[in-house]
């Protein structure tokens, strides 16, 4: 049953690593959850109380950032209303018609569209866009880093 458990934890960790770009996926938490799968598996040894609540904070903040800094990067590129208003909306679209990679296009393109919209001119249009971009970009990044270390501690304590 062990052997199993452990199996499975390492799935899920998997999973959370491809949770990182899939948005369908909590990347993050699915990370954590194969850390606890682990743990269950080998009678709650192999981790403390104390690095449960910190993974499973960090796992909190890394989700919480995830959704606050593409908005942040398309503000600091100077976005409207309208264009980070366009970009959730063309992350959403993108995400339905042609996924993983429709989620990074679609927030871009519908940047691109708000800032239209919003009657700004192609520059400022093009700028609001790429702080989307890298804004998503830093968010994937900061996923894949704690799903990475959470993958790291599971297989180091496997064995």
């Amino acid at each position: 049953m062990t052997i199993l458990l452990m199996v499975i934890g390492l799935l899920v960790a998997l999973a959370g690593i491809i949770g990182c770009i899939l948005p369908a996926l909590p990347g993050p938490a699915l990370s954590f959850l194969s850390l606890v799968i682990l743990s269950f598996a080998k009678d709650w040894e192999p981790f403390g109380m104390q690095f449960f609540i910190v993974m499973g904070g960090l796992a909190a903040l890394v989700t919480f950032l995830d959704y606050v800094v593409p908005a942040g990067g398309a503000k600091k590129y100077g976005a409207s209303k309208y264009g980070v208003t366009g970009s959730i909306v063309g992350m959403l679209i993108g995400f339905f018609f042609i996924p993983p990679l429709g989620i990074f296009v679609g927030a871009f393109v519908g940047a691109l569209f708000g800032e239209m919209i919003a009657k700004r001119g192609t520059k400022d249009a093009l700028r609001a866009g790429w702080g989307v971009f890298v804004g998503i970009m830093v968010g994937v990044g900061l996923k894949l880093a704690y799903s990475g270390i959470a993958l790291f501690f599971y297989i180091k304590e496997m064995f």
